[in-house]
């Protein structure tokens, strides 16, 4: 144990912010990076596409890669765009970010070219938006870099820029405005005298108005290619590159944004091939946009796209390194590893599980939700006094997150799915496991409402369309064999043959489903079916003849109930977490019967008869429960629900029947 190292450290404990641009600042991001697979495909060029929902970490990959990549040429290029500061490597080519301001994206989808397709013109305003940002780069890059003689292609680009008022802009311009401009030149003339030619109109004299402005963009494109091919910048070091970030904030579910970032795809595939190995182009997208496009070339990006995906071990270790970044010289220059950790300063274990089976289990698998959940139990352990955090502090962290999350999913979603908040009060108070049919009879209720509130979406919000958009925002999980998948990265949407689904745990908190099924718990009733205010003995009549039917019915009692679990242990297709709440309830009943049994024993006084006759109540009550959550039938299985209700009746029966008898049907 730390002893008093323990308090300094968990003062010191922080697990960073939870959005990249500040936590690079601020933040952990330097030294809590954790490389993962896709950082990797991103700095190796393998891989263009960087796609992961909001908070998985595409904004730190992207944060990484400018101090990683960038070059005091680029420097800043106001709010729209950024250029970063010197390379952590020598000779290195650079990195710009773009991040589209509401101008720019307004720009971008309102532009149009006559001849043109929506995609295809929209992918033209984009490849001029990388060849400025690379024409400025490769100005302030040839000396600085290369060190020689500046090469008549840069002085080219010096002068269209010039020319075009396309120079770098000042701090606080912005990208929307720069793009105003742009679209014109585009959509109309641009000056290319620095390029040999005297007016765009000689380059397509009898053209539509696209196909000049495609001859327009390859012949600029065409000079910043050879300002690289002059400067040999592919082999002197690496690729400049051009980071495409934050698309969400200027993105709506609606044609002409989907159209804006299939352009954006389109260019960035163009690029690659027009400037070879001199620059790359990464996109950093959210999933449910880039899953939303339809486009014919769609299936030419296939080898471009990695996914970022978090597993608990990832989590797990991007937990020790932010802890062991902000905890320092409070180890007195010990590594803080996995058991200090999670053994010391956190409890070993909450409710059971290991503490971090059950963080992780009960976050979005993100750092993002990650970040948030392991800072709260820090903020709940201090504002106890708490010397470490305790498994009450992670307990009570456990509900605010919950509803942190529950509203966070409404707004990060807001905009492909409005209704989604409404949807809520169909999985609130009850069980978190629910079956198809049980869900659509929900639904059926609330729909006429939701269609009223919502008329866009009416074809939606039936059972399967309903089913669809929770299993892909991660809000359901489905049933498949053994395991409960949940969406939100990638996986097999729901087959209509699958019929369970389960709220994830990050939301049952909030919505008040923390049990699997809404069963009534089993209250033990000995206590209350004693005579009197106190016990009553019977030692001097301890032959009694009455003792042995009682005996006999608690018996009975017992056998039914290891019947019951018998059969829930062979309904496998009830999911463990439906067996164990079974079992839960009905070895309360068990140990209750046998509590009777020992205080008979004792010569106390219980109401067996109507003990027994309780316990039939309420395994009538139990089974009806079960069997209304459509899980028993609906899954195949033996019927536990219908083998409670057998034992029900068998038991009022046997106590009603006669005396001494312990038979039953």
């Amino acid at each position: 144990m730390w002893g008093d190292l323990s308090v300094a450290a968990l003062d010191r404990l922080y697990f960073g912010r939870e959005d990249a641009e500040r936590d690079v600042t601020d933040g952990l991001l330097r030294e809590g990076f954790l490389p993962t697979a896709a950082f990797r495909a991103a700095l190796s060029g393998r891989k263009m596409l960087i796609i992961g929902r909001k908070g998985s970490g595409k904004s730190a990959i992207c944060m990484r890669l400018m101090e990683g990549g960038a070059h005091t040429g680029g420097g800043r290029a106001g709010a729209g765009h950024t250029g970063g500061g010197r390379a952590g490597g020598s000779q290195a080519g650079g990195a710009l970010l773009i991040t589209p301001d509401d101008a720019a994206g307004d720009e971008i989808r309102r532009f149009e070219l006559q001849g043109l397709a929506g995609d295809t013109a929209k992918s033209l305003i984009w490849r001029y938006v990388f060849a400025v940002h690379a024409a400025r780069h490769l100005t302030a890059h040839a000396k600085d870099a290369h060190g020689r003689k500046e090469p008549d292609s840069v002085k080219a680009l010096r002068r269209f820029l010039k020319q075009n008022d396309e120079e770098a802009v000042l701090p606080g311009g912005r990208l929307g405005d720069r793009l105003t401009q742009s679209a014109r030149g585009l959509q109309t003339s641009l000056s290319l005298e620095a390029f040999g030619v005297r007016a765009a109109m000689d380059l397509v004299p009898a053209g539509s108005e696209g196909a000049r402005a495609a001859r327009q963009l390859e012949l600029v494109e065409h000079g910043v290619a050879r300002a690289f091919a002059d400067l040999g910048c592919a082999d002197a070091h690496a690729p400049l590159l051009l980071l495409v970030d934050q698309l969400e904030q200027v993105w709506s579910a609606e044609a002409d944004s989907n159209s804006m970032v299939i352009g954006l795809l389109l260019a960035a595939k163009h690029a690659a091939g027009a400037y070879g190995r001199a620059l790359r182009c990464l996109l950093f997208l959210r999933s449910d946009i880039y899953d939303s496009l339809l486009f014919g070339e769609g299936d030419k990006f296939r080898g471009d796209e990695v996914r970022i995906a978090w597993t608990e071990p990832a989590l797990r270790e991007l937990a020790r390194t932010r802890a062991q970044a902000s905890v320092g010289d409070a180890l007195g220059g010990a590594d803080l590893d996995d058991t200090r950790l999670w053994q010391e300063l956190f409890p070993p274990t909450v409710a059971g599980e290991p503490t971090p089976t059950y963080l992780f289990t009960r976050s979005l698998p993100r750092p993002r939700d990650a970040i948030q959940f392991l800072n709260l139990c820090r903020d709940t352990a201090a504002d106890q006094c708490h010397d470490r955090i305790e498994e009450a502090d992670v307990l009570q962290a456990t509900w605010q997150f919950s509803e942190w999350k529950l509203k966070d999913l409404v707004q990060e979603y807001l905009i492909a799915h409005p209704f989604l908040e409404r949807l809520y009060p169909l999985f609130q108070n009850t069980g978190y496991t629910v079956t198809r049919g049980v869900l659509g009879n929900r639904l059926e209720e609330a729909a006429p409402t939701l269609r009223r509130l919502f008329p866009a979406y009416a074809e939606s919000l039936d059972l399967t369309g309903v089913v669809d958009t929770l299993f892909a925002v991660g809000f359901l999980g489905v049933r498949r064999g053994h395991d409960v998948v949940y969406g939100g990265g990638g996986e097999l949407p729901v087959q209509p043959h699958e019929s369970e689904f389960h709220v994830h745990p990050c939301f049952r908190e909030a919505l008040g489903a923390t049990s699997p099924i809404d069963l009534r718990r089993y209250e033990p009733g000995v206590v209350a079916s004693r005579i009197g205010s106190g016990n009553v003995g019977y030692a001097h009549f301890p032959s009694r003849s009455f003792g042995d039917r009682e005996y006999a019915l608690l018996d009975d009692v017992t056998r039914s109930c290891r019947s019951v679990l018998r059969q829930a242990g062979r309904a496998v297709d009830l999911g463990h977490d439906v067996r164990d709440e079974i079992t839960e309830q009905v070895s309360r009943v068990l140990a209750d019967a046998t509590d009777a049994q020992d205080r008979l024993r004792h010569n106390e006084y219980v109401d067996v008869v109507e003990h027994v006759l309780t316990v039939a109540s309420y395994f009538t009550t139990l089974s009806a429960q079960l069997q209304a959550t459509g899980l028993d039938g609906a899954l195949g299985t033996d019927g536990v629900g219908h083998r409670i209700d057998d034992e029900a009746r068998r038991l009022r029966r046997l106590a009603g029947g006669a005396s001494g008898s312990s038979s039953g049907a």
